[in-house]
């Protein structure tokens, strides 16, 4: 790892002030979303179709403040909303230390899901302002490790602080979106000035979303981003609650699943990355799908502590893969000036994500079996695979036809440079 960071010093300074933002911030917020679906359910007596609802009904909240959130983005800047944002998350963190109520977690659930990915979407943003495009999945790389040293250090802390009290993890959890909101202010710069004014004020209609949905290449991708998001939000809600309710394994033992993936990526990522680069993107997509795939089929077939870890693992590879790779790929194909709306959008998918997956989650679960969730999620991510492949093929007979007609070798357009490889046809 120390390698890695000696590599990356290249970076501006600005970079590292967002990596350890991310850091800190998702230390705070993974002391408690682990454990969420828990609490829950041994809070309010529900079933678990209800309390996926509520999770549906964050969804749909983030959803409408994300697709907000981005062209306020492009229009006044980065850092403005991520202060605000992060402010916001802490409050709602405070609120939730006291609900026993469905109706306060149906008000709870909605607002947390309107502002704790307006900082993400604010880095995000700020990394494709600075970073040219063969060099930003790298940097979404580092933005990776500091996200999951952060899961990796919360949800021990959060295990211990609830054997202790569980209002303390919601407490502390607050006080470090307080903190991240003064970061912010004090020591992180605006961005935004960096693209020029003339294509920052150019209209466009519905605040951009009309060009965006015309965007067949993003549009499609987008979708097989939601499929992806269905199975890691079914991992993500409903795993601690299945091994718990079939396997005795604690909320101590299942946080230890949960931060195997996030040492996995602090020590893999950036390497995993950079050899990825050397191949088409949605190549390296579509093996993450499948290695996904893989995972939770061995979730499935399961019968204790070890294989489930062994499962977490086979899952963070195809996370690996897929993420930067797929963030790279959005922030390469917007405009300058759309920056933050297509990143929005790019994040809007794991919404969408979360309000499908842990409801179709908890169908299978109640309705079939428990085991019937992770076999509905590899289907789900072996769908995806096939997609990321499709799209490949696709796009390689496009440039074969146009380098044909313009009797020439092909040059780097809008979805090449993504590879950061001129000759790789596959994505061009």
């Amino acid at each position: 790892m120390f390698n890695q960071f000696r590599l990356s010093r290249r970076y501006p300074a600005q970079l590292w002030l967002l990596f350890w933002g991310t850091l800190a911030g998702s230390v705070g917020q993974s002391m408690v979303w682990p454990f969420l679906t828990i609490h829950m359910r041994e809070r309010l007596g529900v079933p678990l179709t209800t309390i996926t609802l509520l999770f549906t009904l964050q969804s749909i909240a983030g959803f409408a403040a994300t697709a907000l959130l981005g062209p306020l983005m492009d229009r006044t800047g980065r850092k403005r909303p991520m202060i605000l944002g992060s402010v916001a998350s802490g409050f709602v963190l405070l609120a939730a230390m006291g609900a026993d109520q469905l109706w306060q977690w149906a008000i709870l659930l909605p607002l947390y899901g309107m502002v704790n990915s307006v900082f993400r979407v604010g880095c995000y943003a700020m990394v494709a302002d600075r970073v040219e495009p063969e060099r930003r999945a790298e940097v979404y790389a580092l933005l990776r490790m500091g996200d999951n040293t952060g899961i990796a250090i919360g949800p021990a802390l959060g295990g211990f602080l609830i054997a202790l009290a569980s209002f303390l993890s919601y407490l502390i959890a607050a006080i470090s979106q307080f903190m991240l909101a003064i970061f912010v202010s004090v020591i992180v710069r605006e961005t935004l000035a960096h693209v020029p004014d003339q294509r920052r004020s150019a209209p466009r209609p519905l605040a951009g979303y009309g060009l965006i949905r015309r965007d067949h290449t993003f549009m499609n991708l987008w979708g097989l981003f939601i499929l992806n998001g269905v199975a890691s939000s079914m991992v993500f809600v409903l795993l601690g609650v299945y091994v718990k309710e079939n396997f005795d394994i604690a909320e101590g033992r299942f946080g230890f699943i949960i931060g195997t993936n996030a040492v996995m990526v602090v020590f893999l990522q950036y390497s995993i990355t950079r050899r990825s680069m050397s191949y088409a993107p949605l190549r390296v997509m579509s093996s993450g799908a499948l290695f996904y795939a893989a995972g939770l089929v061995v979730f499935a077939l399961s019968q204790g502590f070890p294989v489930f870890l062994l499962g977490m693992v086979i899952l963070t590879i195809g996370e690996m893969l897929i993420v930067p790779t797929g963030t790279a790929l959005v922030a390469n194909l917007a405009p300058e000036d759309m920056r933050a709306r297509y990143i929005g959008l790019y994040t809007l998918s794991f919404r969408v994500a979360s309000g499908i997956g842990p409801v179709l989650g908890g169908f299978l679960s109640e309705q079939i079996a428990p085991v019937a969730t992770w076999y509905g999620g590899a289907c789900v991510c072996l769908t995806a695979a096939s997609g990321y492949a499709m799209l490949a093929r696709r796009w390689r007979k496009v440039e074969q036809a146009r380098v044909l007609a313009a009797g020439s070798h092909p040059v780097k357009n809008d979805v090449s440079v993504l590879s950061g490889q001129e000759d790789q046809a596959a994505v061009g």
